[in-house]
């Protein structure tokens, strides 16, 4: 750690958090609200029998990508002590394979599945880094409330891109031409927005860690050969990080139902709610905003209830969620309402759980980890990330074709939010953090 730089401040809390905000405009847009039911409904098309299929193997490969690098890069980030150089790379190239779908249009699948996954693989790594520096500008007694103040000012960055992509995307389905043209446009915008958001954290983050000694100026193969070794050698220590590797094997399946959620939110609301591209930004606008509340609250209900069971807590509301999802139709009924109108009030739930389980998850990781290699810890919290996004998706996906249903494939979340609860509950987390 440079100790010369000076204590941190505002302004570089701020910084850091603008580029939650950043990354919040693009997951919220491209795999989340527009993009995915796009994807299916447009590039991919209604007819076909594997357009659920087809996003998942999308989603599978970025994952795959991020899974690969993920420790890995986090290790030599921290033997060349430069995080920033490492954030903003990420940064360009999620921008830049988001601009470049604009040139993608109905039939073109795999230029549209490589683009998307090349941009959601970086936006994945970016996560990791931005991370990494939250043991640099935060302390063991405010790391959940200044994650959660991160991932909350995060949700209004993907507020804001949502109004944006409204305003671009006004037409009708039934305009097909000029529908589609839009939605391109709003990859475009959404490239742009990435970018120019994420500018503060690039000019107020301060660079805090050093390189390891010897390492000054090495080349990439040295540093990936020792960055490979260091990796290797803390799976060999896993004992060493006893709690921390526990937390992450109940993440894994938890954050599995968390993936799926959020990637296949849009598709459902368009195909089984026959949601518009307004009412699709309404839904994730209330997402948004109550995530927010989620990620600030939660953060800040720490120190009363204990990171552990802030998360817990944050599981039963997905439990919540997921219950009432698989019970729409039939609640629609008892309440005389449209289904589309308790979906709605779902979104709200939904919201609380997502930005409260991200945020305390995080927090928890920068509150386990040795500061000296937080960025190799949160690349392994990255790597397990994108291990429960290829359960999530490697099994969704394919369930929900098989059994032509959405819906009943539902269940299989609650499944993953019951196991990785189970298993989180079983985590004593005194020893970890007494010190």
């Amino acid at each position: 750690m440079n100790e010369n730089i000076g204590p941190v401040t505002k302004k570089e809390i701020f910084g850091w958090s603008m580029f939650d905000f950043s990354n919040s405009g693009y997951t919220t847009v491209v795999p989340t609200a527009i993009y995915a039911g796009f994807f299916t409904e447009f590039i991919v098309g209604k007819d076909s029998a594997l357009r659920d299929t087809y996003w998942s193997v999308s989603i599978l490969l970025a994952t795959f990508i991020a899974l690969f690098l993920s420790p890995l890069a986090g290790a030599i980030c921290d033997l060349q002590g430069k995080k920033k150089k490492y954030l903003l790379l990420t940064c360009i190239v999620c921008a830049f394979s988001t601009v470049l779908l604009y040139f993608v249009g109905p039939g073109q699948v795999w230029p549209a599945g490589i683009l998307l996954a090349i941009s959601n693989a970086a936006f994945m790594l970016s996560e990791n880094f931005c991370g990494s520096f939250l043991p640099d500008i935060a302390t063991k007694e405010n790391m959940a409330k200044i994650s959660g103040i991160g991932w909350a000012i995060g949700y209004f960055g993907g507020l804001t891109n949502l109004i944006i992509v409204k305003m671009l995307v006004t037409s009708k389905s039934s305009q097909l031409d000029l529908f589609i043209h839009q939605n391109q446009l709003a990859m475009v915008a959404t490239g742009v927005f990435v970018f120019l958001a994420a500018l503060p954290a690039f000019f107020f983050l301060k660079e805090r860690s050093q390189p390891v000694p010897g390492f000054e100026g090495r080349g990439l193969s040295t540093l990936f050969k020792e960055g490979l070794q260091r990796t290797l050698a803390t799976f060999r220590e896993a004992k060493k990080y006893k709690e921390l590797f526990q937390f992450l094997r109940s993440f894994i399946f938890f954050y599995a139902g968390v993936a799926a959620s959020i990637s296949f939110a849009g598709i459902f609301a368009r195909r089984v709610l026959k949601f518009e591209t307004g009412d699709l930004v309404i839904m994730f606008l209330l997402i948004q905003i109550f995530a927010a509340v989620g990620s600030y609250f939660f953060g800040i209900l720490e120190r009363k209830t204990g990171i552990k069971n802030n998360i817990l807590l944050t599981l039963i509301i997905w439990v919540l969620s997921i219950t009432l999802i698989i019970c729409l139709t039939p609640l629609a009924n008892l309440f005389s309402v449209e289904p589309k109108q308790v979906f709605f009030v779902v979104s709200l739930f939904v919201g609380l759980g997502l930005g409260s389980t991200q945020s305390s998850s995080r927090a928890l990781v920068g509150l386990l980890c040795p500061p000296e290699k937080s960025a190799e810890m949160f690349g392994l919290w990255g790597m397990f990330n994108r291990v429960a996004v290829l359960l999530s998706m490697a099994t969704f996906g394919p369930l929900s074709d098989y059994l032509e249903s959405i819906t009943l494939a539902c269940i299989l979340l609650l499944v993953y939010f019951l196991i990785g609860g189970y298993m989180l509950l079983r985590i004593d987390m005194k020893g970890a953090l007494k010190e």
